[in-house]
């Protein structure tokens, strides 16, 4: 169930720095979510970010995008095994 954001989109750039997967991005005219990478927040969080966050009420689920919570967990999955491994710097002493 990957969400959308409708042309009711006034463009105010507060959704795109809350979605965990990177999914927001800006489109030709409105935020659009890619929904190879929206979750709803699963795996993240108990809610979906950028509906917390949005002013305007713009992002519904997309009706062409249904998947259950468990198909929400395996993309979720999916995505935090495709991110690169950030080494962590040590201090010598």
């Amino acid at each position: 169930m990957a969400l959308m954001i409708t042309d009711e989109c006034i463009n105010c750039d507060v959704c795109e720095p809350e979605c965990p997967n990177d999914a927001i991005s800006p489109g030709s005219e409105i935020y659009v979510i890619d929904p190879a990478r929206c979750t709803q927040c699963v795996g993240h969080f108990d809610t979906p970010q950028c509906v917390e966050v949005c002013p305007v009420d713009c992002i519904p689920v997309n009706p062409d995008c249904i998947e259950s919570v468990d198909a929400l967990q395996r993309k979720y999955e999916g995505l935090m095994a495709a991110r690169p491994v950030t080494p962590i710097a040590v201090e010598k002493t």
